[in-house]
């Protein structure tokens, strides 16, 4: 099981695509901590992020590191999790705010939505 995990396929296809994802996500975690006040901390502020002066480092440093295992092909499965995660609150803070579901007869944001789910999931089990 664990060889599963910590395995690379070496295809062609894949290590492009791995590249991309690698090179995408090291280049935004340095932009955190080269550009703070537009792509870090000030950009977490904007949001509405709370404790963006945490938030911004915290990201930026998964980024790199998750970011460049991808690039360099060790545990990308195990660096791939943190780099969903970051992504799935990305979405649900910045592009799809302005849609409102009802959680409980209560309008909330999707970033609510997915607390709910998770927390319906781990229940059930």
């Amino acid at each position: 099981m664990f060889g599963r995990i910590v395995q690379t396929s070496n295809q062609r296809t894949i290590l492009i695509i791995r590249l991309m994802v690698g090179a995408v996500f090291l280049s935004e975690g340095l932009q955190k901590f080269l550009f703070s006040d537009s792509l870090g901390a000030g950009r977490f502020a904007k949001i509405g992020l709370p404790n963006p002066a945490f938030l911004g480092p915290f990201v930026g440093t998964f980024e790199v590191i998750c970011g460049t295992l991808i690039l360099l092909g060790l545990l990308t499965r195990l660096a791939a999790v943190p780099l969903i995660i970051i992504m799935l609150v990305a979405m649900a803070t910045t592009k799809v705010k302005s849609w409102r579901v009802k959680v409980s007869g209560k309008c909330c944001t999707p970033a609510a939505r997915i607390g709910q789910c998770c927390l319906e999931v781990f229940s059930y089990y």
